[in-house]
């Protein structure tokens, strides 16, 4: 199962080390654990030893854990969604990290009713590769500006994946671009897109997306570790 209290403690030394070097509170980073590859008991796990947010990107695995743990922690579903399914999440998941087309944001206010809103933040593809999914940084604003009309949905940041590094300084010129992006949404004023929030960083490179400005990280191997092959 891992020692997931053990990994935590370390994320957390981390976490204060990137925050002290780019003068940021510590409070400001919130950690997801990304349980798609752990049992339902390495979730649970991950709650009782802190964590307070848990993130999905399979529906079945999704729903799965919801059903169980719903009241223990905040649900963040972090994979591509497509408009067909997203009626199952819908009304469950208070996060949908990878909003990226016209479609899905018409499906989510679709669904939503009675002024009820779910939290998104829109997918940039800030490195360009072929084999990432999101919006393109030159489409973001005029995407953003599209959904203001949109009741159900609040565009509460901007979300990316850098491309892998062996060294992870060289992810650091991605982040920057996304916080330089995320600033000039913000300067829209657009009332459902406040933009506060920048979801990057994973196990090999969290430490840069915080110092380069990250509010949640998205950790799994590092934090609860892989059962797939175990």
């Amino acid at each position: 199962m891992g020692d997931v209290e053990g990994n935590l403690a370390n994320i957390k030394q981390t976490i204060a080390e990137a925050c002290s070097r780019a003068d940021r509170r510590e409070d400001e980073v919130h950690i997801i654990a990304v349980t798609k590859y752990v049992s339902m008991e390495t979730a649970e796990r991950a709650i009782e030893a802190g964590i307070s947010h848990l993130g999905e990107n399979r529906i079945e695995g999704a729903l799965d854990k919801w059903e169980k743990l719903q009241d223990k922690a905040s649900f963040h579903f972090i994979g591509q969604l497509q408009s067909k399914k997203a009626k199952k999440i819908i009304g469950k998941y208070e996060y949908i990290h990878s909003l990226d087309r016209m479609s899905l944001a018409e499906e989510l206010e679709k669904r939503l009713e009675d002024g009820n809103k779910v939290k998104c933040f829109v997918q940039v593809n800030v490195s360009g590769e072929a084999s990432k999914a999101g919006l393109d940084s030159a489409e973001v604003i005029p995407f953003i500006q599209r959904l203001e009309g949109f009741s159900a949905i609040e565009v509460v940041g901007l979300m990316t994946m850098a491309p892998y590094e062996e060294e992870p300084e060289k992810t650091r010129g991605w982040f920057r671009e996304l916080r330089e992006l995320r600033d000039r949404v913000r300067k829209l004023g657009q009332t459902n897109a406040p933009c506060e929030e920048l979801s990057m960083g994973m196990s090999n490179d969290y430490a840069i997306a915080i110092e380069e400005g990250a509010t949640y990280i998205r950790l799994g191997t590092s934090l609860v570790g892989n059962e797939t092959n175990a």
